[in-house]
């Protein structure tokens, strides 16, 4: 029989690629806790605080999203049970009293959502007060065995995320990112050689990219709570990894907008070893940000001036002029000079680099694509198989 070792459980790799399970294993864990302790502790109104626990880790499985989640729940939870007991409190109020500023606070509540980013607070802050006011004729006690309810719920729920196997958000965005810049890396080398260009489906490799980064963007309030990246720095690594892959469709569809323009683009002479470092830079920027290392890259950048005459007496049929080689050739400087202002943006942020995953990183298999090479070979061969790392 195997033990896990306790250095593997910590490991962001193995959270990362188990994240589903491991969130299964930690909801059913709190939802546990909770129960144990409303039914040791003969808490009234129990099922408010399982409710609370389950809302508060939800589909949320790293610990930026629950700590943003389960903060703004508590706020909205506090602050709706200050004004329902409040409303509780009120002595021998005329019939309209209690229903007119419990619907005030609600109509609070809903604008909220709409105009700041605390709008699961206004959410809480609204359902906590109707949980107190109730239809009118709840007294204190009940009102404030609910309200406590919600916050045990709610912070069995943050300290299980904490504690229990915790993923955090910056390591998830991390492998995205690095997964995103793998496939950037494959559509960029294949569409260079038109014996790869029909074994890649890049229809379906465009779609995954944007699809990460569409996750990667949900990331990022999460991030913002676990304290460990800056917002702008974050909007940055976004919008540049965006822009790279808008250089890239572009990329695509230029060199075969026409059979004259690709035959010279393709006759052009050092534009393909050009075009290949590149390709490779992005795979080993992907394997230093996969496996925790600092990043340590340089891109050349494209020498367009060699290639400037034949890209301007381009003809096509008829003697017409071409303009798809020269705007094909820009668009390889413009990916040249977005990939090497993404490695200045990463080696400036100081919490990118990991020890934890520097060590395992040789017992894992953390890198997909033969074209990511890692600088340093020492730390183990990136073309193993997933068994064989094992």
């Amino acid at each position: 029989m195997t033990v896990m070792s306790p250095t593997r459980l910590r490991d962001p790799y193995f959270i990362y690629r188990y994240r589903h399970r491991l969130h299964v294993l930690r909801t059913s864990v709190a939802l546990a806790i909770t129960f144990i302790i409303i039914l040791t502790l003969q808490i009234p109104h129990g099922s408010w605080a399982l409710v609370s626990t389950m809302m508060v880790m939800g589909n949320l499985p790293h610990i930026g999203g629950v700590i943003d989640k389960g903060g703004q729940r508590l706020l909205g939870t506090v602050l709706g049970a200050i004004w329902g007991i409040l409303l509780v409190l009120i002595p021998a109020p005329a019939p309209w009293v209690v229903p007119a500023w419990t619907l005030i606070g609600i109509a609070v509540a809903t604008h909220t959502t709409f105009a700041t980013r605390y709008g699961y607070s206004a959410l809480m802050f609204g359902v906590t007060l109707l949980m107190v006011v109730g239809d009118g004729h709840q007294d204190l006690g009940l009102a404030l065995w609910r309200a406590f309810d919600v916050l045990i719920g709610t912070s069995i729920g943050i300290l299980a995320t904490l504690f229990i196997l915790p993923q955090k958000a910056t390591d998830l965005l991390r492998f995205l990112l690095a997964d995103n810049l793998d496939k950037l890396a494959r559509l960029y080398h294949a569409h260079t050689n038109a014996t790869q260009h029909d074994d890649v489906d890049t229809r379906q490799l465009l779609k995954s990219t944007t699809d990460q980064l569409v996750k990667q963007r949900g990331l990022v309030d999460a991030i913002h709570s676990e304290r460990r990246l800056h917002r702008d720095d974050l909007e940055r690594i976004l919008s540049l990894e965006r822009r790279m892959l808008s250089t890239i469709e572009l990329l695509l569809e230029t060199h075969w907008a026409t059979r004259a323009g690709h035959d010279i683009i393709a006759e052009l002479d050092g534009l393909r070893d050009e075009q290949h470092r590149l390709a490779r830079a992005l795979g080993s920027l992907a394997f230093q940000v996969r496996t925790g290392q600092t990043i340590d890259i340089t891109v050349v950048a494209f020498d367009l001036q060699r290639h400037a005459q034949a890209a301007l007496e381009a003809r096509g049929e008829n003697d017409r002029a071409l303009f798809s080689p020269s705007g094909y050739l820009w668009l390889n400087r413009e990916l040249a000079r977005l990939t090497q202002a993404l490695i200045d943006t990463l080696q400036t942020l100081d919490r990118l680099p990991s020890a934890r995953l520097r060590r395992r990183a040789s017992r894992h298999t953390l890198i997909h694509d033969h074209l990511a090479m890692p600088l340093d070979t020492s730390r183990g061969n990136p073309e193993r198989t997933e068994d064989e790392a094992r």
